[in-house]
């Protein structure tokens, strides 16, 4: 090469870097200039989705802890629990299918109506377990206090987690032991020696406990199901709610069947009035059960279900100092102890989920990570090695690494 075409390329190259380097100059002062708008976005972002999860909480707050209080003053003026939950499934029934009547004429699909095959398989025991997973919570509210009622409510996790176990949802594992035992140890501490005890409520809410702990599980075993296709809330509602009547029924005319009939509120009333505002009573608290039920569903799906755990506990904690500081309930410091101890329990619960999960999650990436450097590994050997990466890639993974194989 000449000196002539050294120096040609030189200046050339020169140029090139002048012209780089002013480009790099140019693209940097933007992306400063870019930097306040930037940062003003991810705040605005972050501001939004605080307001909305703080809003979605106290919607929660307001409609859960307001019919766990609404009940439990009702049911002292009407003493028909069983009857009042079929009212509620009822009047939840018919907001359902009003509700996927709209979205269907909104949006021009026809929604999800299962099979009789599917729904008696899938649906029956679900139904049957929340019907009487609800309409032992309202009887109980006949002979215990709010404070007895929400502490023993509280020990569903424990049936959760051993149906979760059963149905493989949860792994053994040493540290879910000692988590039933500290929230056993918690409730046997809350309802020692306690003034307000009842023995007939506080089996008929432990027995809501485990039904409540069963109904969870194979709703999550559902709604997880793709092919069943019920992951909308509100198809679940409007599909479970014929179970639950039919379950809550016969237990219905069993108990209350002749003391209803004969009662002056009700069918033998003297004064229309009467009835009128009984009825208003009953759609109040449907109206309540039924927005109680949408807004958990709307926490977990806009949040995550470690936001609803915690949530959870800060509910039953706002509960039992409303239920001590206005409706009259006792609390010595044996069953004070027992609720700290108990909510501990379930904190630790939340906490070994979240730890859990976010281990799992991080197991599946570094398999996606290393089955990526096997690829570029192969691709840069040659065509020797392409057998064995391809057939490492065709080994089938899990649903769960699939889903985030699919999300990244």
């Amino acid at each position: 090469m000449s000196a002539t075409a050294s120096n040609v390329q030189s200046n050339d190259g020169s140029k090139r870097y002048a012209h780089f380097s002013g480009y790099q100059r140019l693209h940097g002062a933007a992306n400063q200039s870019l930097q306040p708008a930037r940062y003003r976005m991810h705040a605005l972002r972050y501001t939004a989705t605080a307001l909305q999860t703080v809003g979605l909480v106290l919607l929660y707050y307001c409609f859960s802890i307001g019919i766990t209080f609404y009940q439990k003053w009702f049911i002292k003026e009407f003493r028909f629990p069983l009857t009042v939950v079929i009212c509620h499934l009822v009047v939840k029934f018919v907001l359902s299918g009003l509700l996927r009547l709209a979205y269907q004429i909104y949006t021009g699909k026809p929604r999800i109506l299962l099979g009789w095959a599917v729904y008696v398989k899938q649906l029956a025991i679900t139904g049957v377990a929340s019907a009487l997973d609800i309409g032992f919570s309202n009887w109980s509210f006949e002979f215990i206090t709010v404070s007895l009622y929400t502490m023993t409510k509280s020990t569903c996790i424990i049936f959760i987690l051993g149906f979760s176990l059963v149905f493989g949802l949860e792994r053994r594992r040493c540290s879910l032991v000692f988590i039933v035992l500290l929230i056993a140890l918690g409730l046997f501490m809350f309802t020692y020696q306690s003034t307000q005890f009842n023995t007939e409520g506080f089996v008929l809410v432990l027995s809501a406990s485990f039904l409540a702990g069963l109904r969870w599980t194979l709703a999550q075993l559902v709604m997880q199901r793709k092919e069943v296709g019920l992951g909308n809330p509100i198809d679940m509602i409007f599909h479970v709610q014929p179970w639950m009547i039919l379950g809550l029924l016969p237990l219905a005319i069993a108990f209350e069947g002749i003391p209803i009939a004969t009662s002056e509120k009700v069918f033998r009333f003297r004064d229309a009035e009467v009835v009128l505002r009984t009825s208003k009573y009953v759609l109040a608290g449907s109206l309540l059960a039924f927005l109680m039920e949408l807004s958990e569903y709307l926490l977990l799906t806009y949040t995550s279900s470690l936001t609803l755990s915690i949530a959870g506990i800060i509910k039953e904690v706002c509960t039992l100092y409303l239920a001590v500081k206005y409706s009259g309930d006792e609390m010595s410091s044996m069953n004070l102890l027992g609720l700290i101890i108990c909510l501990l329990g379930i904190a630790l619960h939340i906490v070994v989920k979240s730890l859990n999960t976010n281990a799992e999650e991080d197991t599946v990436y570094e398999r996606l990570g290393s089955e990526q450097n096997l690829l570029n590994t192969g691709n840069e050997v040659g065509d020797d090695s392409d057998e064995e990466v391809c057939h490492f890639e065709m080994q089938p993974l899990t649903r769960r690494q699939q889903a985030h194989r699919m999300g990244s």
